[in-house]
C-alpha cells in the first residue's frame, strides 16, 4: 500500500556530500544513538532513502580490546555501503589504536569522532561534550585519528556541541582545530552540554560555524523532525547536510521524506496503523536475527513501540502489553488486535520525539574550567571516562 501523500514541493538545490573520496548522494546522516542505530534499524532506514548511516557509539578502548559487544556494534550488513562507525575516546593513544585497527582490518569506510555526548557519567570525567574545552587534548585526538585513518584513505568527521554552557562555548575554536587537523566534515548539534536535549537547538550557531569554516563541509543537527525542518535548516544556515537523531525514532520512513525533499519531490510517507504494525514486526525480526536471540531481540523492540505509535490511537493497555512482549508470536498476536484500517493521524504524529528533559548542571571534573589545557591529574582521571561510556 502506497502511503505517500503530496504536499507543495520545495526544491532544495543541495549537491552531494563529499567526505574524502566518498560521495553521499543524499546529504543526510543518521546520528549515532546508543541502543537505537544498530544494524537492524539502519537497514530499515536505508530501505526508505539514501544517506550516511552511522553505527552506535563504540569506545576506543573497548574496540582495541575486542570486546564482543563492541565488535557487534561495528558490524555491517554485506550490502551496507558506505560503512560508517562512530568512535568515542578520551586519549589520543586509544583512539589512534582503534582507528588503526578499523582501517587495517577494513571494517569501515568512514569514521566519526564523538565529542557531543552529554551523559553525566562521561562528562564528569572530562569526556564527551566536555572534552573540547581542553584544546590540547581535543587537538591530539583529532590529529591522531586523521593520521591513522589516512593510511587507508578513510575520511574522519567530528560531531560536537556548542560548548559546555553559554559562558563556555567551544564550537568555533574546535571547528577550526578539526579543519586544520584534516577532518572531512564537522557536525554541530546546536545545543550546549548544559541544555542536554532541552529547549530548542540554536541554528544561528550552526550558521555561524558554516560561515567560519568555508573550506570544509559543515553539517547541522538539532530539532529536525520532518523533511520541511531539514529544508528550513539548510536554507537558514547554509549547511552542506543534516544530521538526524531523535526525529527518526519510530519513523525510519523519515529518510524517504528527506530524500524526496532534497530531490524537489513533494511525496511524503504518511503510514496508517497497518504499515506501522508491519514495520514494528519486521524491526523485531531484524533484531532477533542480529542478536541471534529471540528474547534479546524482543527486549530491544519494546522501547521502540512508544516511538512508533506516538500520536496513533492505540490504547494504553495494549501499549503496556507490547512493552512486555516476550517473543515474536506474542508480538504478532498483539499487533493483530489493532484496528489496521486506521489511517495517518496527522499532526499528532509529527513534531518532537524522545525525552527532551530539562537543562542539567554540567557534571565536570573538579577545576575543569580553570584552564583550557589538560593537567596531569586530569589526564589520569580521563582513563576512567572511557570505561564508563555506554555503547561498547
Amino acid at each position: 500500500m502506497d502511503t505517500r501523500t503530496e504536499n507543495h514541493p520545495t526544491r532544495l538545490d543541495l549537491p552531494p556530500l563529499h567526505l574524502g573520496e566518498l560521495t553521499i548522494d543524499v546529504p543526510v546522516v543518521l546520528a549515532p544513538m546508543a541502543g537505537v542505530t544498530n544494524k537492524a534499524f539502519r537497514r530499515l532506514c536505508r530501505e526508505y532513502g539514501g544517506g550516511l548511516y552511522v553505527t552506535e557509539m563504540v569506545t576506543a578502548r573497548a574496540l582495541v580490546e575486542r570486546r564482543p559487544e563492541s565488535m557487534r556494534i561495528i558490524d555491517h550488513d554485506p550490502d551496507e555501503t558506505p560503512r560508517s562507525i562512530q568512535i568515542y575516546g578520551v586519549d589520543a593513544v586509544h583512539v589512534g589504536q582503534a582507528v588503526r585497527m578499523v582501517v587495517e582490518e577494513d571494517r569501515a569506510d568512514h569514521i566519526d569522532l564523538n565529542f557531543g555526548c552529554p551523559v553525566p557519567k562521561v562528562t564528569k570525567r572530562g569526556g564527551g561534550s566536555a572534552l573540547p574545552w581542553k584544546t590540547d587534548l581535543f587537538t591530539a585526538i583529532v590529529r591522531t585519528a586523521v593520521q591513522e585513518a589516512s593510511r587507508g584513505n578513510v575520511p574522519v568527521t567530528v560531531k560536537m556541541r556548542k560548548g559546555i554552557d553559554d559562558g563556555h562555548l567551544t564550537f568555533l575554536e574546535a571547528g577550526r582545530i578539526a579543519r586544520d587537523s584534516g577532518v572531512a566534515a564537522v557536525a554541530l548539534h546546536g545545543r550546549t552540554l548544559e541544555q542536554h536535549y532541552s529547549g530548542t537547538a540554536d541554528w544561528d550557531a550552526i550558521a555561524q560555524l558554516r560561515e567560519a569554516l568555508p573550506d570544509v563541509p559543515v553539517l547541522g543537527n538539532g530539532d529536525i523532525w520532518s523533511a520541511e525542518d531539514a529544508v528550513r535548516m539548510v536554507e537558514q544556515t547554509g549547511v552542506d547536510g543534516v544530521v538526524i537523531g531523535r526525529g527518526c525514532q519510530g519513523r525510519p520512513w523519515l529518510f524517504g521524506d528527506l530524500q524526496a525533499a532534497f530531490e524537489g519531490r513533494s511525496d511524503r510517507f504518511r503510514p496508517g496503523v497497518d504499515q506501522v504494525a508491519r514495520t514494528i514486526y519486521r524491526h523485531a525480526e531484524l533484531l532477533v536475527e542480529m542478536f541471534g536471540d529471540e528474547a534479546k531481540g524482543l527486549r530491544d523492540i519494546r522501547k521502540h513501540v512508544a516511538w512508533y505509535f506516538k500520536g496513533y490511537p492505540v490504547g494504553g493497555e495494549l501499549r503496556a502489553r507490547m512493552a512486555q512482549v516476550p517473543d515474536l508470536a506474542t508480538l504478532r498476536e498483539l499487533l493483530d488486535e489493532l484496528d489496521l484500517s486506521l489511517g495517518y493521524p496527522g499532526e499528532a504524529v509529527e513534531g518532537p520525539r524522545g525525552r527532551a528533559g530539562s537543562p542539567k548542571k554540567p557534571h565536570l571534573p573538579d577545576g575543569w574550567l580553570g584552564s583550557r589545557e589538560l593537567g596531569d591529574a586530569e589526564r589520569l582521571g580521563l582513563v576512567a571516562a572511557e570505561l564508563d561510556a555506554s555503547g561498547g
